[in-house]
Order: C-alpha cells, then structure tokens, then sequence
C-alpha cells in the first residue's frame, strides 16, 4: 500500500471511530479525570508514594529471577502449582490441559489484560470450555464481540445507552433496559448463575508476594473474588512482572492505583488470597445442604507469563515498560487517547501510551506500528503515572527502531533513486518534519516567494500526497528578517556592566525564522528589567527530529546546542527560552542525549522566559518599565510548560502586572507540533482542540494569548484571529 493510501485508510479509521466511540470514550475519560485529579489533590503522600512504588518495581524487576523461584517455593509449599509459560501458546496448552483434567465445561473469569494478551478464551473454547467474562465491562465487550478500548474500562467506548440497546437486542427482556441500575442487577444476577455453575474459576494478579504465594486483586466489584473462591479450581495468570517480595510492599501500590485509575481514595474490593484457599468446596446442586458442605478439593494453579518480558528485563529502552501497573493514568491523561479512544491508540491488546511498550515488547517493535505516532510526547502521562515511567521515551525508541526497519515507498525510490534492497529510510513526512530547522532557513532566506509558492494549490496538493501534509492546516509563514539578523543590527553594543543578571535568549527555529516578533520582544522585555542580552546561534534543539523518531539526529542537534550554550554558563549566563517545548528538551530529553553533568548544567541553568521575567520581577526589578496592561486576555498554557511547572510562572507576571486574564483549564490544544500538521491526523489534532474553542468562544473581547508555537497555531485556525505570546503584552515598545 502507498504512504498516501495508508493515510487515508488512517485517517478514515479515526473519523468512524469520533463519529461511533468519540463522544462516550471523551465522557467517561474526562469523568475519571476530574476525579483523579481531586483525589489526588486530597492525598498528601502522593508523590512520596509514587517515589517508594517505583523504588519497589525497580527491585523487583532487577531481582526478577531469584524472585520467581522464591515464589515457585512459596505456591507448592500452600499445595499450589506454578507454571512458568514461555509464551502465550505455552500458557494457553497449559490452561487447556487444566480445563480437560477437571472435565471441565464452563470457566468463569474476571478482568486480566493479561488474559486478554494470550486470548486465552479462544484457546478454551476451541478446547470446548464455555468462558464468561464476570467483570461488567469485560462482559459488554464479550457480548458485542469487541476488544476492550482501556486497560481499566473496557467499554469506555459505550455509552449507557449503547449498552442498553446491545443487551436489549442480545437478552431480548420482558421489559427494555434503560437504566443503568437495570442493567447492572441484570448483569449481576445473570453472571451470579455463571459463577455458581463454573467448574473453574480464573483470575488475574494485581501483585503476586513472592515471600508467601499471596495473590492481590484490586477491584470495584466483587466478582474477582467470586470468581477464585466459588469454584473447586482456581487459574491465575499473570506477567512475570507482577512480583513483588512481600506483603510489606502492597501499601504504596493499593494507595496509588485506585487514585491513578478511577480517582477513588480506595478501590471497593482489595482482595488479598493464598490459594487454594482454606474455605470449604460448595455444592450448589444441593442447596438445602449447610454451606459448605460440598466434599470437594481445592486446586490451584498460578500460570506466570513470559511472553517477551525477560527479554524486555535486558532491553535498556522497554524495561521501564514492566514497571506498569495497568492503571491507565497514561491513557487517561493524553489529549489524543481522549477523543478518539483505545481502539485507535492501541494495539491488539494494550492501548494508551504504555501500549508501544507492551506490544512491541510482547509481540516486537511493528506491532506497535499502526498507534505509536499518536504520541505527541507532551509527558503529561509521565506526571500521571504512578510509578513514574518515562512513556514518551518508550514511544520515541520504538518509532526510532521502527524507521530503521521501514521500506521505503514506490516515490521514494524512484525520486531518490534507492535500491530495491534498501531499507531503514525514514518516511519523507518524517524527514519533512523532523527537519524544520532546515526547511525554516531556506524559507526565511527565500521569503516571501516560499510562502507564496508553499500555498499554490497543486503545492498543497503533491505535499499532501507524497508527504502528507494536511492541505486544510495553514502553513507557518516565514519571516525574511530572522531573529538574529534583526538582533545583529542593534549592535554595536558594548556589555551592560551594570546589569544585574546576564541572559542568553536561545532562538528556536520558529522564533528565529516565522514568529520573530515574540523573539524581539523577550529582548526588550529582559533588557527593560536590567538584564543584559546575548543571543544564542540558531540551533535547532533536536524537538523536531525527536518527534519523528529520529534519535541520532537529535542527539547531534542537542550536542551542538550544548556546545554552544556551556561557555555562556561557564560566564555566569542564565539561559532563557521561549519555546516550552524546547525548554523540556533542556531539562527532560538531553538527559537521554548528553552526558550527565552537561546536561545537569543546562537544565539547571535554563528558564521559560516568563518564568524569568517573574524571578526578576520578585528580586526588585522595575515593572513599570513594562508596557502598561490595557487589554483583557484570554490565555492558554502549552503543555510542556505545564508538565515542567512552568505556568504558574506566566498567570503570576499578567496577573501581577495587572492585566484580566480568563485562563484555559484545557489540557490540550490539540495541535502537539508536526501532529496537526499531517494528514492522517489533522480531524483528530481539530477534534481535540473543539475542547479549547468551546471554553474561549465567548471571549470575543479578549485577546487571544498562547505560550507556545503549536497552541498559537492551532487557536489561530480555531478561531481565525491572531495569537500572541505573553512575552509581547509586556513589550515596551509595542
């Protein structure tokens, strides 16, 4: 299939799934979201607690080896059975083997991403086992025969209506369903009969103690525990990863994960068992008899799955992936996951930002193909999850390797004149991208004809084609008079001896090259607060290519930066920028592309711009040499400023300074850099960013304000008018 082809194919899949799920997956993600955020806002020891779960998982993973062993001594000594499936066909032998020894007909289940990794319910059923999914959610998406879309809501997809009329069409009741407590006690009872009749019962394993065999199954209803106990058989399975050493090391995990996942202080049920169990068997064929009496024994079998995951133990870049503990924060929290949902941001099993980790991990690097672009990197799933694992870095290793196995198109090799052999070649809309810097330069040095000719209709159309460039997205228009041309004319300028601070202003390619005026400004503005300016050479920070996938290549834009930014601190320089995304490279992703102390030294030595301007602002300097605030604003923070704290800094100086501001509480814009600008994805980059349009529609006296490059673009589409940055209000020379 073409690259052009293969987009619309995407992009068609993303439109059905907005028009079908969008609206349901958007209720129920933002219900779970708000009350994430309250429960977390009342939990002081959230962020101590996230620290000790990672601490734990870490450990755990480390001794991973030793601690199965412990665990195998642990289970048998109970009168247990553990079983250690190389694989997901391994796994699923066993458990079949499981089912015929016992003649077993029917097997009743609760939720496990886990199972649903191995598809274990075709295995049984092929083998003649009648599996039924007790969790309510897992059980919608049985009925209508779908997938889950969330690792803790399956069916967040579904609205209640939608749930109402697939079992109305599916039990055909007396009455219609139309409640959700209708359907809730319909499900309860009818699975109710499931489970009193299953010859086994199967769990997942929320943690596994490897001191004592105990499993722990976190849950909102009580069929997980229905489902161990009430059969004479009990299967868990579960990922090797879900070892933990002792009972002593739940307590961080049970806090956290109803918090993180639903936004619960606790879950309903927190089930601590050490099967087989002590209770007596049940017969419910005799229901006259005293509980209890069946004279049946009790079985176990705990069935850890490898499936990939030693080897992801080794992988530096996917270890992190075992530290997850299913809550679905990273899913909860992206702006994209929100609109369009799992069945899109997701692969066969997992979905969410975690997702590449685990299906490339389980099921190698092209699995994750179809949904690993749908990461923008923004990182605000790295500040929702509970054990802190650094997703967007997972998402930008597995898109690194996936280049490096790509076939180039039919285009590519007849314009580049590759070999029929040749692979590894990074798409053309990758390389378009991921070199803005470039692209910027030669559109500056030729402006205005480049935008001029960029807009020409059959332009649009072949960059939509071939490099799949959204025709509808307005294009940045290049400046011919760049940021430092502009600041090298003010000189000769001999160094302000008395001014109190010393700032280098790095230039970021849309600073330096289209939004030029912002650049101007953050110069005027720190010279009228008494710092003096220097300008940093124009080099790309690495954003653009490490969006793509790129990682060599933005490590060698993050060394040159490097070496161009450390004199200036070895000279006493703060660095300032202007840019939030750029400023997270410095102080986030040159950790994975620098040496530890260069990078220790930029981050520590680098500022967003108003962040800077609030620091001199509180150490004496003179706000009244900034413009005088005579318009209402209505502002929007990007979202790596506030990933990095940073926005608090902005709403601080317009605050301070005077001006009245409505601020967006609107996670995200929807643009997230080259994401809005490519064809496949520029409805969803819209669609997330009708959250945003909605909030400031009726602000029309307002002026419209934005921190970052991509929000300015995006609300200037959204709202056709102009986007400035907070920098300019405060220009003295506006």
């Amino acid at each position: 299939m073409s690259a052009g082809r293969e987009r619309r194919r995407k992009a068609e899949k993303i439109r059905h799934l907005l028009e079908t799920e969008g609206d349901a997956v958007h209720e129920n993600v933002t219900h779970m979201n708000e009350e994430r955020y309250e429960a977390i806002d009342r939990f002081d020891e959230f962020e101590g607690l996230r620290t000790e779960a990672r601490r734990i998982k870490e450990d755990a993973v480390e001794r991973l080896p030793e601690l199965i062993e412990e665990l195998r001594e642990s289970v048998e000594a109970n009168g247990g059975t553990l079983y250690l499936a190389d694989d997901a066909a391994d796994a699923n032998r066993y458990i079949t083997e499981v089912a015929d020894a016992q003649d077993a007909e029917t097997l009743v289940k609760s939720k496990s991403m886990t199972s649903e990794e191995l598809e274990v319910n075709d295995a049984l059923e092929e083998a003649g086992v009648d599996v039924w999914e007790t969790d309510l959610g897992e059980f919608v998406v049985q009925i209508a025969d779908e997938g889950p879309s969330h690792l803790v809501g399956p069916s967040l997809h579904k609205s209640r209506e939608d749930v109402a009329e697939l079992f109305n069409e599916v039990f055909d009741p007396d009455e219609p369903f139309e409640t959700a407590e209708e359907l809730t006690q319909f499900a309860r009872d009818y699975l109710g009969e499931k489970i009193r009749a299953a010859d086994i019962g199967m769990t997942g394993a929320n943690f596994v103690l490897a001191d004592s065999g105990t499993i722990t199954l976190i849950t909102n209803e009580g069929n997980a525990r229905k489902s161990a106990v009430t059969p004479d058989t009990h299967v868990a399975v579960a990922g090797v990863e879900k070892i933990i050493p002792s009972a002593e090391d739940v307590q961080p995990f049970v806090e956290l994960i109803s918090k993180t996942a639903t936004g619960q202080d606790i879950s309903q049920y927190v089930s601590m068992l050490t099967p087989p169990v002590d209770s007596p068997t049940i017969d419910f064929e005799n229901p006259d008899e005293p509980l209890g009496s069946g004279d049946g024994e009790r079985e176990f079998h705990l069935v850890l799955i490898d499936n990939g995951r030693m080897a992801m133990r080794e992988d530096d870049d996917l270890k992190e992936t075992l530290y997850c503990i299913r809550c679905g924060a990273c899913a909860n929290s992206c702006g994209n996951f929100q609109h369009v949902g799992g069945h899109a941001f997701g692969g066969e099993t997992y979905t969410g930002g975690i997702a590449t980790g685990w299906e490339a991990g389980i099921r190698g690097e092209e699995a994750a193909d179809e949904f690993n672009d749908f990461c923008t990197g923004c990182s605000r799933c790295v500040n929702a999850c509970p054990v802190k694992i650094d997703i967007p870095w997972i998402n930008t290793v597995v898109r690194d390797r996936l280049n490096d196995q790509r076939t180039p198109s039919e285009f590519e090799f007849l314009v580049e004149g590759l070999t029929p052999d040749a692979e590894g070649t990074v798409s053309l809309q990758k390389r378009l991208f991921g070199n803005f810097g470039t692209l910027a330069k030669l559109g500056s040095k030729t402006a205005p004809l480049s935008n001029w000719a960029a807009n020409l209709g059959p332009v649009r159309s072949l960059l939509d084609t071939y490099a799949g460039v959204a025709p509808d997205r307005e294009l940045p228009a290049f400046q011919r008079e760049t940021l430092a041309g502009w600041f090298e004319s003010r000189r000769p300028r001999a160094p302000n001896a008395d001014a109190s601070r010393k700032v280098v202003l790095y230039p970021d390619a849309y600073t330096n090259y289209v939004l030029t005026e912002r650049g101007k400004a953050a110069v005027r503005v720190l010279e009228a607060l008494d710092a003096h300016v220097e300008l940093a050479t124009p080099i790309e920070s690495g954003r653009a290519p490490l969006s793509q996938g790129m990682i060599s290549t933005a490590g060698e834009h993050a060394e040159r930066v490097a070496d161009d930014l450390m004199p200036y601190l070895d000279a006493d320089f703060d660095v300032v920028v202007v840019e939030p995304s750029d400023l997270a490279m410095f102080r986030r992703e040159y950790e994975k592309l620098l040496d530890v102390d260069t990078h220790d030294r930029l981050a520590e030595g680098s500022y967003d711009i108003l962040e800077y301007v609030y620091g001199l602002l509180e150490n004496g300097a003179d706000s009244s040499a900034l413009a005088e605030p005579d318009e209402k604003i209505a502002y929007h923070s990007h979202c790596q400023q506030r990933t990095l704290g940073a926005e608090a800094y902005t709403e601080a100086v317009l605050d301070d300074v005077g001006f009245d501001v409505v601020t967006s509480d609107v996670e995200c814009c929807g643009m997230a850099g080259s994401f809005g600008y490519k064809s496949e994805y520029y409805e969803l980059s819209m669609d997330v960013g009708e959250d945003l349009y909605e909030q400031f529609a009726d602000e029309e006296e307002r002026t419209l304000v934005a921190s970052g490059t991509s929000c300015t673009e995006q609300m200037s589409d959204l709202f056709a008018r102009n986007v400035t940055h907070p920098v300019e209000l405060l220009d003295p020379e506006q």
